[in-house]
């Protein structure tokens, strides 16, 4: 039995819970074990018999199974999550008795550091603050997963060791496989096409990305999990922008209605997008200018810029949420379709949240001669099999890649982006 199943038609009936000693409390006549499941924190009462001589011999988070009597709760602590309720012990088993922890369980204790927390994240996860945000994340995954699935995607997995990187600026991890010189995938994107130009026409992958990439900053890990989608006979990006924003409000929506206690326990106020506003990059950069932040036309956005446009699109549209189209060539891979009437932009987005970018798409180009010669542009070599691709026939088609880290942190307001996945990869992290 969970700790949220005891109820009023309960009461006065013998019950046996399993779970860790979160608390102890010895006043002397009467002892307390707040006894911690994955579904909440309950009070147990020892008054008398062998559980009461044997109070001494636990010691916080040790695992216990107790037996006893369901009663109206006396004393009404703070910290459980079951108030009207508590257990009167009539037997108590120790399971596996705790050593010492090195980090903190109980919340109104001193926090411990980030680092150390992640050095022992099992026992960092046994916090209710923290698991909220994995409960929170899987339900995230579940529901990107269905959305997708509603709307006909073929879910695909595709290799993580390979000889192909096709994305711009970001290093890649080299891998001796056999004697053979491979790399861990940047991004799923030539397979994605690969298939999409396969008969599939929509796919989708959840899976494991990798940049080799030296920057140590609250928003930049080297191993992440990619949410990647491509869709097949596209008119334009808009199709694109159109699909994600269908997701998100799609996903927000349900997660609402699905974790709505843990969204509590983070203090948590989720807002469904009405409509995300469509903003040119050259059109925010006249915004930026007269707000003193000067960008050539051919510069990207940084992380004090993408923060300013988040401010101005909340205060003007009243939405979280903003697609900035049009990024300049120069800023964008070869295989970014450019529109016809000005080859120095590209059919391409980014997508911001809370002022922080958490997706980029385009519209792909599937023209083989014009593929080919924005690549001698860009001084890129296409390989073979990647060419190949668009000689049978490729469809016009385009996509996007999220990081599914990232938009947990942005939902949640996470400071850090390792707070939103339960074990880190970044420059200085191996283990555990």
């Amino acid at each position: 039995m969970y700790t949220n199943e005891i109820k009023s038609s309960l009461e006065g009936k013998k019950v046996t819970l399993r779970g860790w000693a979160h608390e102890l409390r010895d006043l002397a006549k009467i002892k307390f074990v707040l006894l911690r499941d994955e579904q909440g924190i309950l009070q147990c009462a020892i008054k008398t018999g062998k559980p009461f001589d044997n109070f001494g011999e636990l010691s916080q988070e040790s695992v216990v199974e107790i037996t006893g009597i369901v009663k109206k709760a006396q004393v009404k602590s703070p910290e459980v999550s079951i108030k009207e309720f508590e257990i009167e012990v009539s037997e108590l088993k120790l399971l596996n008795k705790a050593e010492m922890l090195p980090i903190q369980v109980i919340e109104k204790e001193i926090d411990t550091g980030l680092a150390k927390r992640l050095d022992y994240r099992f026992i960092d996860t046994r916090k209710r603050n923290i698991s909220a945000i994995f409960k929170i994340r899987s339900s995230i995954y579940k529901n990107i997963v269905d959305f997708f699935d509603s709307e006909s995607f073929v879910i695909i997995n595709t290799p993580k060791i390979t000889t192909i990187g096709l994305e711009s600026g970001a290093d890649s991890f080299v891998v001796d496989y056999f004697g053979k010189k491979a790399v861990l995938a940047q991004s799923p994107q030539f397979y994605k096409q690969m298939f999409t130009n396969g008969g599939f026409v929509r796919v989708m992958e959840i899976g494991q990305v990798y940049r080799a990439e030296k920057s140590n900053t609250t928003r930049h890990l080297t191993e992440f999990t990619g949410v990647d989608f491509e869709m097949g006979f596209i008119k334009d990006e808009n199709d694109i922008m159109d699909m994600i924003e269908q997701m998100f409000k799609y996903i927000i929506t349900n997660v609402k209605k699905e974790k709505e206690e843990e969204l509590k326990i983070l203090n948590v106020d989720l807002k469904v997008p009405k409509k995300i506003p469509r903003i040119s990059m050259a059109e925010l950069k006249k915004v930026l200018a007269k707000k003193g932040k000067k960008l050539k036309d051919d510069d990207d956005l940084d992380a004090e810029s993408e923060k300013m446009i988040g401010e101005y699109v909340l205060e003007k549209f009243g939405e979280e949420f903003v697609f900035v189209t049009e990024y300049p060539f120069a800023r964008r891979p070869f295989y970014h379709m450019k529109p016809e009437n000005d080859l120095k932009s590209t059919r391409s987005f980014d997508l911001l949240w809370r002022g922080v970018e958490i997706a980029t798409g385009a519209q792909r180009e599937h023209r083989l001669d014009i593929l080919q010669k924005q690549a001698k542009e860009k001084g890129v070599k296409i390989p073979k099999i990647y060419e190949d691709i668009f000689r049978y026939g490729a469809i016009p088609h385009g996509g996007v890649g999220f990081g599914l880290d990232r938009i947990t942190q942005r939902m949640l307001n996470l400071e850090n982006i390792r707070e939103a996945l339960l074990l880190t990869r970044d420059m200085d992290r191996l283990t555990p």
